[in-house]
């Protein structure tokens, strides 16, 4: 058999390394000592030290300068926390720091905007909010209840009949 150059393997048939052991069903039908000691051994293989390593130039590679940038704080507070809580932790707490400010920004943003962009008789844009009146029931204190809006210009006022004009 000639060697093909368009396989991945080149041409030869792959071989697998991890033997019969590889399946669990072999596993559990009964291993020998010495299979025993084999599949330790490759599976002690089978790790990688120190991995993943991080490459500050890659990082600068493949990041653009923006990124960077608004990156840079919350990645000096890992680098800060990494020494005494070890990486994972402190990534999952810049993760997590940088999430809440998110929310919180997205909080304020929506404060801000729903009080001070009311859709009220001066604009044509912003947020109507409409309160629905109490449900008043038979039996209730306040039962024989008469609407609130008793000329015909309170409806859709829109809030033009309190205004100083």
């Amino acid at each position: 058999m000639s060697p093909n150059p368009s396989s991945p393997t080149g041409g030869v048939t792959p071989m697998a390394i991890g033997g019969r052991m590889v399946r669990e069903r072999e596993r559990l039908a009964g291993m020998s000592d010495e299979e025993r000691a084999w599949r330790k051994q490759w599976v002690k293989d089978q790790e990688l030290h120190n991995e993943p390593r991080r490459v500050p130039a890659l990082d600068a590679e493949f990041q653009n300068p923006i990124r960077r940038f608004y990156r840079a704080p919350l990645d000096k507070l890992c680098d800060a926390l990494t020494p005494s809580m070890g990486f994972q932790k402190a990534f999952a707490t810049r993760f997590w720091i940088g999430k809440a400010c998110l929310a919180l920004t997205g909080l304020y943003a929506g404060a801000y905007y729903f009080k001070y962009n009311q859709n009220d008789w001066t604009r044509k844009g912003g947020w109507r909010v409409i309160r629905s009146r109490n449900a008043i029931n038979p039996g209730d204190t306040q039962f024989p209840k008469l609407s609130d809006r008793s000329k015909p210009e309170d409806y859709a006022s829109r809030g033009f009949n309190k205004s100083a004009i």
